[in-house]
């Protein structure tokens, strides 16, 4: 499958590019970014080639990979799609649910087969045990921390933009959710949602299986008290997700292989852009009992908010 990269930034760089480039299935045919100079200079690393238009590269390739920010990644997602291109994509989908639902309509209208990086699902440990828990009933309660210190360490995301104005729940908040919608079922309603510290963020959500979660997301922890977890209780006892060897870039190079076999058999990924616009919009339900998104340096401890009548 010829693909394209759309992005230049520290992801496309440390995971995107050397993921495609080193993919038996895949032909990375070109880079193109919103930085000619990156895109020159990243495509020079993995020897390919530079687009300086994006049309023309969507023209050569049969899919693309974008590593760019939820709201450029949407209105290009959809720009791909109607050009007939396959879609690996990162997490969130989109900036907002309007732009996610034009995306989702997008892959829908045209067909092509659409796959969204949520790394965990990706990851062999993990993805064996969702698949496992999913298979279980009874489960009661969850609780899940996604903690980042991006924003408390020289992290290369420290300068994101958009991480800075939408904060943790925006970025690691679809992390938790790829990982127990599957498990717990649909979210019927978030519950609650409170303020922490710096961009932290406390959801209280209702699941259509019947069993209720909690979720921690943070992106300003302590760099010792960084690290994700997810616990599940319930008739079958207690269990953990696993930690998982595996890093990013094979974590990718099995979702291009996701990508592959959803083009060649025409069935849907179950991390496809129709769940991934679904995460969106428990994300968007979340940001409006939070009063908007979390800024990096606002909120903090006591600014509660109350949950829906």
């Amino acid at each position: 499958m010829r693909i394209g990269l759309l992005g230049t930034g520290p992801w496309a760089r440390m995971t995107h590019a050397p993921a495609l480039s080193g993919h038996d299935g895949l032909d990375l045919v070109g880079v193109w970014g919103r930085r000619p100079d990156a895109a020159r200079e990243l495509a020079d690393g993995h020897g390919t080639r530079a687009y300086d238009d994006v049309d023309a590269l969507l023209a050569d390739v049969d899919a693309v990979a974008v590593a760019l920010p939820p709201g450029v990644q949407a209105e290009l997602a959809v720009r791909a799609a109607r050009a007939g291109c396959h879609l690996l994509l990162d997490k969130p989908l989109a900036a907002t649910v309007p732009e996610g639902r034009a995306v989702a309509e997008a892959v829908r209208q045209t067909g092509v087969a659409s796959v969204v990086f949520f790394t965990t699902r990706f990851q062999p440990e993990t993805e064996a045990w969702i698949a496992e828990q999913a298979a279980e009933d009874g489960w009661f309660t969850a609780r899940a921390q996604w903690l980042g210190a991006v924003f408390t360490t020289d992290s290369p995301f420290a300068g994101s933009p958009w991480r800075r104005e939408k904060g943790a729940l925006w970025d690691v908040g679809p992390h938790a959710l790829s990982v127990l919608l599957p498990v717990l079922g649909d979210v019927r309603r978030v519950a609650a949602a409170a303020h922490g510290p710096g961009d932290t963020v406390h959801l209280v959500l209702d699941h259509s299986g019947g069993a209720s979660s909690t979720l921690t997301l943070s992106l300003t922890a302590p760099e010792a008290a960084a690290g994700a977890g997810v616990e599940l209780r319930g008739h079958s006892g207690v269990t953990l997700l696993p930690e998982s060897a595996d890093g990013a870039v094979p974590a990718l190079a099995r979702a291009a292989d996701a990508l592959l076999a959803a083009a060649r058999t025409g069935r849907p990924h179950p991390c496809d852009a129709a769940f991934a616009l679904r995460v969106t919009e428990v994300l968007a339900e979340a940001e409006t009992l939070l009063g908007g998104a979390v800024r990096v340096g606002q909120g903090g401890p006591g600014s509660a908010v109350s949950p829906r009548p």
